[in-house]
């Protein structure tokens, strides 16, 4: 993947891309398709403009339900704390499977603001991360409010166990 610059162009500045964008912005790409019964991510090679791909999602559904979208980061994003992604930090508070061996292979890497900010341990939860929460599931709701602090999620993952 090319370094794209704000505007757009590739090479030069460095954007930052978000692992769990936007599917209808203009530089979104499919990162992965959602697979399985845990709907874990499985990573594409190479990506694709999400442009190319959404139409040929049947209506009723969902693209999130599907496919998981990278698009640039951006300072209006409602989980933007400064210069940090306070989703990243909201799902570090979780307790973690296994995050032994190797990280996924991930075109998105290299320009990835979940990467720069928590390494490794970003990729490793990076393929389990759902877009589309069902509201049933009360934790993963509080881990994708912007609103939700770290300590919240603290004391709710305490009162659960």
């Amino acid at each position: 993947m090319d370094n794209p610059r704000e505007d757009g162009k590739t090479g030069g500045d460095h954007v930052s891309w978000c692992p769990s964008g936007e599917a209808h912005r203009p530089e979104s790409v499919v990162l992965g398709v959602r697979s399985g019964d845990d709907g874990q991510v499985v990573y594409l090679a190479e990506p694709v403009p999400a442009a190319q791909v959404l139409p040929g999602i049947p209506e009723g559904i969902a693209p999130h339900r599907v496919l998981r979208f990278a698009s640039h980061c951006v300072a209006e994003c409602a989980n933007r704390v400064g210069d940090a992604c306070g989703l990243i930090e909201r799902i570090q508070t979780l307790p973690s499977a296994a995050a032994t061996g190797a990280v996924p292979r991930c075109h998105l890497r290299p320009h990835c603001k979940w990467w720069t900010q928590a390494g490794v341990d970003a990729c490793h939860r990076c393929p389990a991360i759902p877009t589309l929460n069902s509201p049933d599931d009360q934790l993963a709701v509080l881990v994708a409010d912007p609103s939700t602090t770290t300590e919240q999620l603290q004391n709710w993952i305490a009162a659960a166990e």
